[in-house]
């Protein structure tokens, strides 16, 4: 059995470190482990219950839905912009946590990592993502932390996948996805 994890990128940036995260969750995944990284957060309308309706809702926000109900856990990456997690990470997760009580992240289990600018890799913005991915359903991994710091000038000539902490910390968060499946 092969168990599905979906990436949601808390950066839009082409160069995003985060991205680069995923990157290197898909390249080193697990045996038995898929990484599927989701692009379009940057086209989701901001949540807003006049367009997400019992007729529908729009068609990237349909799409997300769609790739976290046919996901077995997600995988949430994100930097940190003010001390605290990306609009558009927020956005993503209010998308995927209607209808309430019964959205497409209810019951998945859920891991939250990522890298950042300052010198605690993004821990007040992890712990925001992953409070609002618990509120949304999700079944969050607490006790696995990956929060690189530094990432300007930690990844400026390395990509995270040639990362020996980075790499074996993605390892460890999709074993772990995994094994909660």
């Amino acid at each position: 059995m092969t168990i599905r994890v979906l990436t949601l990128v808390g950066s839009l940036r082409a160069g995003s470190h985060n991205r680069q995260f995923a990157e290197a969750a898909a390249a080193h995944a697990p045996e038995g482990v898929t990484v599927e990284i989701h692009d379009g957060l940057g086209e989701l309308p901001f949540y807003n219950e006049d367009l997400d309706t019992e007729t529908g809702a729009p068609e990237q926000a349909q799409r997300l839905r769609q790739a976290t109900l046919a996901a077995d856990a997600v995988l949430l990456l994100t930097p940190e912009y003010n001390g605290t997690m990306p609009a558009v990470l927020k956005n993503a997760i209010d998308w995927i946590s209607r209808p309430y009580g019964a959205g497409a992240l209810k019951g998945k289990p859920a891991v939250v990592a990522g890298t950042a600018f300052g010198r605690y890799g993004g821990v007040w913005a992890q712990e925001e993502a992953r409070k609002a991915a618990r509120v949304a359903g999700a079944n969050v991994v607490d006790e696995l932390l990956l929060a690189v710091p530094f990432s300007h000038t930690r990844f400026a000539e390395t990509h995270p996948k040639a990362d020996t902490e980075v790499v074996e910390g993605l390892t460890k968060a999709l074993s772990r996805l995994a094994a909660e499946c």
